[in-house]
């Protein structure tokens, strides 16, 4: 009996390593149900009734989906950039630029466009949201051109965009204070039952989207081709420019729609300030989740996971009363782990 419990128990072993080291998915799932774990046990026991206990247990997963939906949005973007072996660090300023020009369209003061031009209500906000969307595009498209035509690597590209797109912006709208109308505001606080729940409501959609995009899709095969291989992606007639302008265009898209969500949410964006640091949460969500950063590999369900995993760890690290200024430190510990377990399963 006991050499037979020795032989499972050495099954299982090899079982959970093999699975650890060669699925990234499994070893991301283990971890954040281990986050999940600790979250639950944080918040305690301590109530009237298990369904006093659920509920607030309920509202906590709500407050930290609904804070970090944007983010894991943009992160989802910049698991496909990833994935072909790219950057985007502008992605931050762009959340500016387009926050920006969501405000300035949706205004109801003197200097609203829209109100300028006599449109208001939910047609002012129909040509806000397609106009926005339009500018991310153009914008993600002007960092994939000079990417391919111009033969620069990415991280120099959003680098200097990422200092443009952010310094423009503050010139522009310094003394200038938007009224954002009530209305607009139901884009992300509209209530779904008790709760205002809009925002993860369009993560998971677009998490499902690009899932599907990138399983069942001819233009998902090829990110991963161009990332894996990029000569032998060319030799087997895919157009790699046009892949990566394609995605970069994507990003840009992405990262408009969670500044309408952001702007929606608070109804006004510091310019100074907002989106700072959020293309280092997107790029550990996405490493966090599996995704490569010598491209070819990357998990959209990974990539949420992994943004999971970040939003429970801050939420643990504020419930302890970890000073701000150390939690990136915990950050920066899980990105470096998550990069040393893919070595170590190339070097497997």
């Amino acid at each position: 009996m006991m050499k037979t419990e020795m032989v499972i128990n050495n099954n299982f072993f090899r079982w959970f390593r093999s699975k650890w080291t060669e699925e990234p998915l499994f070893s991301t799932a283990i971890a954040f149900l281990i986050m999940l774990i600790l979250q639950t046990l944080v918040l305690g026991f301590d109530y009237d009734s298990l369904g006093s206990w659920f509920q607030s247990w309920l509202n906590n997963w709500i407050n930290i989906l609904r804070n970090n939906a944007s983010v894991g949005i943009i992160a989802l973007g910049m698991t496909l950039v990833i994935m072909t072996g790219g950057i985007d660090l502008a992605v931050g300023s762009t959340l500016v630029v387009t926050g920006a020009f969501t405000m300035i369209l949706v205004d109801t003061g003197t200097k609203g466009i829209l109100a300028f031009l006599g449109l208001t209500g939910f047609p002012a906000f129909f040509v806000t949201i397609i106009l926005v969307v339009v500018l991310g595009c153009l914008l993600g498209s002007l960092i994939g051109l000079t990417i391919t035509k111009g033969n620069v690597p990415p991280f120099i590209v959003t680098l200097g965009a990422m200092m443009i797109f952010r310094s423009v912006t503050q010139h522009f709208m310094q003394g200038y204070n938007p009224k954002v109308p009530l209305e607009f505001l139901q884009i992300a606080s509209f209530k779904m039952g008790n709760y205002m729940i809009m925002p993860i409501v369009y993560w998971a959609v677009i998490a499902y989207i690009l899932y599907y995009v990138s399983k069942r899709t001819t233009f998902g095969r090829q990110i991963i081709a161009v990332g894996s291989n990029e000569k032998a992606a060319r030799l087997s007639g895919v157009h790699v420019h046009k892949v990566r302008l394609r995605v970069y265009a994507l990003m840009g898209l992405l990262v408009s729609i969670a500044a309408l969500i952001q702007v929606s949410r608070i109804g006004s964006m510091d310019f100074s300030n907002a989106g700072r640091g959020i293309e280092m949460d997107a790029i550990a969500a996405a490493v966090v989740g599996g995704t490569s950063m010598s491209g070819g590999r990357g998990f959209i369900l990974g990539t949420v996971f992994g943004m999971l995993i970040i939003a429970v760890m801050n939420n643990l690290l504020n419930l302890f009363g970890v000073p701000p200024f150390l939690r990136e430190a915990f950050k920066g510990i899980i990105v470096i782990g998550a990069v040393l377990l893919q070595r170590k399963e190339k070097m497997a």
